[in-house]
């Protein structure tokens, strides 16, 4: 078997007006969509990112890949490999907030957006499911959470009717977004993501989660815009209320401190997103929970190697996540199907976005009682809907952003916004 065509596809889809650390979303998120066609009729399908600085190196490698069998993974990251060390990878702007999109992270973003392809190539020829290629299911119902966001009820000069979340600013207004996604989707953990808001007003918003969902695990993730000592009073007011603290004060050294003081249970995608800092946080005893996310720590095999580190040293391990789309959505769910240690419900953007935006046939895929189900389906059993990729391409190519820019984007409510890390 060898791959005849490769095609990335770059989309983008409309994204909620969601607050964070480093300022506001805009008001499209992007995403390249892959196909790898062996020459006996299978197609593998994989979702990476879709900025410039990664879209340039996947669309390099669409010829380079012609040729290749989908079984050989190692010559794949070899050839991988060797085109990026032909350019000279940019970070894209908010790499702070997301360290997939670090220049460091080229080689293992660009193979984790093939590898992933090449493993549904290779499992569809089998008509298996993709997790057997990973060594098989320890589970078939993998847990997600409910993620909230503090947000505005439009984008800035509205360049689409408002969503139907509605504003998110007050207590009243978090619980309530809580409650719809929990009814939606049953999820039984929830993340407020922080940093974006006085630290108090974000503390007392989880603290009225809590009164409405006393059985529910809670984490607050402020993006690291804490500072050491906001961390350590934010945790006072926080005793009792939380599962995990998610990255609250920047650095290795920074968490390291903040647990030696609290003994809190530390979580990070922040300061732990390679094997090297994964060493060093080890040594530091940074932190306590791994929020793994294979599009940039190297794919899905890369990923089932820390989860089996995060055994050796006694951490737990869940999922972060970016906006995505359902391929997405499932290539991590069947990797955490895979995974013997995964110790928390794993992160998802996916009930935020929209139902008539998935490029997936058959729309959104369904979160049932929080969770998302594999099946004996071949591959991620999921297909690509054309026509839904090429009304979401039109947008990306009429929609004017290359490169996520969430200062820039705040910059437009507020002329006077800089950025400033730890902001509080």
């Amino acid at each position: 078997m060898k791959v005849v065509r490769v095609t990335v596809t770059p989309i983008a889809f409309r994204d909620p007006p969601l607050l964070n650390a480093s300022g506001i979303h805009e008001p499209y998120a992007l995403r390249s969509i892959i196909e790898v066609e062996s020459d006996n009729g299978y197609v593998g399908l994989g979702e990476s990112y879709g900025d410039a600085p990664a879209l340039a190196i996947q669309q390099q490698l669409q010829q380079e890949l012609i040729g290749l069998d989908p079984f050989k993974l190692n010559i794949l990251r070899e050839t991988v490999a060797r085109v990026v060390a032909r350019v000279t990878p940019a970070s894209a702007a908010g790499a702070e907030l997301a360290p997939g999109s670090h220049a460091s992270k080229a080689l293992s973003n660009a193979y984790s957006a093939f590898e992933v392809a090449f493993l549904d190539l290779q499992a569809r020829s089998l008509n298996r499911p993709l997790v057997d290629m990973l060594g098989g299911a320890l589970r078939t119902e993998v847990p997600f959470s409910a993620y909230l966001f503090f947000k505005y009820a439009e984008h800035i000069d509205s360049p689409y009717p408002p969503d139907a979340w509605g504003e998110a600013i007050s207590e009243e207004q978090i619980v309530a977004q809580a409650k719809s996604m929990i009814d939606r989707y049953g999820f039984k953990s929830i993340k407020l993501k922080a940093g974006a808001l006085e630290p108090e007003h974000e503390v007392s918003c989880v603290k009225a989660l809590k009164r409405a969902f006393p059985q529910h695990q809670l984490r607050i993730d402020p993006n690291g815009n804490w500072s050491l000592a906001t961390s350590l009073r934010m945790a006072k007011l926080l005793d009792g209320c939380l599962e995990y603290y998610e990255d609250p004060t920047p650095g290795l050294e920074g968490m390291s401190e903040l647990h030696r003081q609290t003994g809190l249970p530390l979580a990070t995608n922040m300061v732990v997103t390679d094997f090297d800092e994964f060493r060093r946080s080890v040594a530091l005893n940074s932190v306590q929970i791994v929020l793994a996310d294979h599009h940039y720590w190297g794919g899905l095999r890369d990923t089932q190697t820390l989860a089996a580190m995060c055994a050796t040293f006694g951490l737990g391990v869940s999922m972060h996540s970016n906006s995505h789309l359902g391929i997405s959505l499932m290539a991590m769910t069947h990797v955490a199907a895979s995974v013997p240690n995964l110790s928390y419900a794993c992160d998802t953007h996916y009930p935020w976005q929209e139902e008539d935006e998935e490029v997936i046939k058959g729309g959104k895929l369904p979160i049932v009682d929080g969770c998302v189900r594999i099946t004996e389906a071949p591959g991620l059993g999921v297909e690509l809907d054309h026509e839904q990729l090429g009304k979401l391409h039109e947008q990306f190519l009429s929609c004017g952003i290359r490169a996520r820019n969430d200062v820039r984007q705040m910059q437009r409510y507020r002329p006077d916004w800089e950025t400033v890390k730890p902001r509080y």
